[in-house]
């Protein structure tokens, strides 16, 4: 199945940035060849559903950083379904677990823990390579695997029995804007140090088609494997070529990539990605990423400031933590309100059945009547209406292959405290 992006150009070339609310965007279609009120679902038959879903989110692991923000994005969601349990029927249960990574595989005990519970979809992981390791457990199931945060193109034409969906965009979008942000910024040359995962190689592939398309040169590109823990080949390798700039496709391994950087190149000629981009503060001296710039698929954290600060009240109210980040915290909310949604549509708590409605309840079928919360939409629902959620993260709309066929990414630039902001041009 071949892919295409429909896109306006990023400035003079072939995506279009746009300010929106201090940040930049960059947008695209991709289009591809026990209750107190009964809720009405399928055919009209009255049910009362108890969802009971799990999280395989990074508790532990190279991304463990992401884990907080999705599950505080699951956990808000779920309390605003249980909130309305009395008007819709539907009843949500959530059992948390770790993804962690190909290295530590954590997923190995707590994928089959999660099936055990007799869950009917999970959200997770984090990671592509992590998802690619149990996705075939899970929807030879029949349970739904919903990602907030993978990207991979390789999940676009993968044989998931119907059953995969996720709320971020493939990194054909994130690679495009990153390699022409690197040209527009004036580089020439460009090398790169990438995670040798489904996830770090399909980004790197985009990035460079893009750079390269823009008149620009990648001049080194090694690899390394997750685990590792010394990089010592890998930055002599980039060193030595002596590009203008540097884009590090990494996961959390950048902690200790960057310090073998500093110095050695302005830190205004360093590039981050979603896997790596986090407020490192006082982890380095002040300073030393002033100016790096670094790319999030989503809509911009300060467009969604609303949002991430109720969820801020959320757990605060609950004696949770408060959160560093807010990464794929609005696509971890969204992908729990789909999945309760789409249950709600198909009155029924299998998880192929719901898979039979995510696109609907997404406004995939084009039939739906517009909704922002869950809420609302239910009683669209529970009403014999369709529902078409757009969610905090974006409209989402999921293609036939769950796929998010409208989305966004935010370009952020690192101030001298070494925190991130939205990027303003």
């Amino acid at each position: 199945m071949s892919i295409m992006t429909k896109a306006s150009a990023v400035r003079s070339r072939s995506l279009k940035a746009s300010i929106a609310t201090g940040a930049v965007l960059a947008s695209v279609a991709l289009v591809l060849s026990g209750c107190s009120t009964p809720t009405t679902g399928g055919g009209g038959e009255v049910k009362n559903l108890a969802l009971k879903i799990g999280t395989a989110l990074p508790q532990t692991g190279n991304l463990a950083f992401l884990g907080p923000p999705e599950e505080a994005g699951v956990a808000y969601a779920a309390s605003q379904i249980q909130d309305a349990k009395a008007d819709t029927g539907l009843t949500l249960d959530v059992v948390y677990g770790d993804s962690g990574d190909t290295d530590n595989k954590a997923y190995e005990t707590e994928i089959p823990r999660l099936l055990g519970e007799k869950v009917s979809a999970i959200i997770g992981a984090a990671s592509s390579g992590t998802s690619l390791q149990f996705i075939d457990q899970v929807v030879g199931a029949g349970v739904v695997q919903f990602s907030p945060a993978n990207t991979s193109d390789a999940f676009t034409t993968y044989d998931d029995n119907g059953l995969y969906f996720r709320t971020a965009p493939s990194d054909v979008l994130q690679g495009q804007v990153l390699g022409n942000l690197i040209a527009e910024d004036g580089n020439q040359t460009l090398g790169l140090i990438v995670l040798n995962d489904s996830y770090g190689t399909g980004l790197a592939k985009y990035v460079t088609e893009a750079f390269e398309a823009a008149g620009g040169t990648v001049v080194a590109a090694p690899t390394y494997n997750t685990g590792d823990t010394v990089f010592t080949t890998q930055l002599a390798t980039v060193l030595a070529a002596d590009p203008d700039a540097i884009a590090l496709i990494t996961f959390d391994e950048v902690s200790t990539i960057l310090p073998g950087l500093f110095g050695k190149i302005d830190p205004s000629k360093l590039y981050f990605v979603d896997g790596n981009l986090k407020n490192f503060a006082d982890a380095f001296p002040a300073g030393s990423l002033t100016g790096a710039k670094g790319t999030l698929p989503g809509l911009s954290i300060d467009s969604i400031g609303d949002f991430t600060g109720q969820l801020d009240d959320f757990l605060s109210s609950t004696g949770g933590d408060p959160l560093d980040d807010y990464s794929y915290a609005a696509e971890s909310y969204d992908a729990t309100i789909l999945i309760s949604l789409a249950a709600l549509a198909a009155g029924s708590t299998d998880g192929k059945d719901i898979a039979s409605k995510l696109q609907e309840v997404s406004g995939g079928s084009g039939k739906g009547e517009k909704c922002t919360s869950y809420a609302d939409c239910a009683a669209i629902i529970v009403g014999g209406g369709v529902a078409d959620y757009d969610g905090v993260s974006g409209p989402i709309t999921f293609d036939e292959v769950g796929d998010p066929t409208e989305a966004s990414v935010g370009i952020y630039v690192y101030g001298d405290d070494n925190n991130y902001s939205a990027y303003n041009g």
